[in-house]
């Protein structure tokens, strides 16, 4: 293993980013996969979107109330989501909730700024 690209990451150490008033996240990443915590208010909602990553979602406190192809499927505690590349998806929090999720490839929108998709709604009803 090449020591210069070993990296150990703290949590407590990483900026917390507001995404909208109802979602916050930290970041890590490698060259080839990308981890992120994300922290949802009850009533956010990450709007329906896709990208070439896969994505696997875990729910460590919470719950989340996804729409995929026409069918709801709720993640709670303890639970882990897969979703394909390129698979639309939409998500609300059922309640405040703290999840890990974890892409491959990376999400370059995310780090470059791009991921529009979050401004369109950020609670239900609205």
């Amino acid at each position: 293993m090449d020591a210069h690209m070993v990296r150990l990451h703290r949590w407590d150490e990483i900026a917390l980013e507001k995404v909208t008033e109802m979602i916050s996240r930290k970041i890590v990443t490698g060259e080839r996969e990308m981890l992120a915590q994300i922290y949802l208010k009850r009533g956010a909602l990450v709007p329906m979107h896709s990208h070439e990553s896969e994505q696997m979602t875990h729910v460590l406190q919470g719950a989340l109330k996804f729409l995929i192809n026409g069918e709801e499927m709720t993640v709670r505690e303890g639970e882990v989501l897969h979703i394909p590349s390129w698979v639309p998806h939409q998500a609300e929090a059922l309640e405040d909730t703290f999840e890990i999720d974890m892409f491959s490839p990376i999400r370059k929108d995310w780090l470059e700024g791009t991921d529009t998709y979050f401004q369109e709604k950020t609670r239900v009803g609205e």
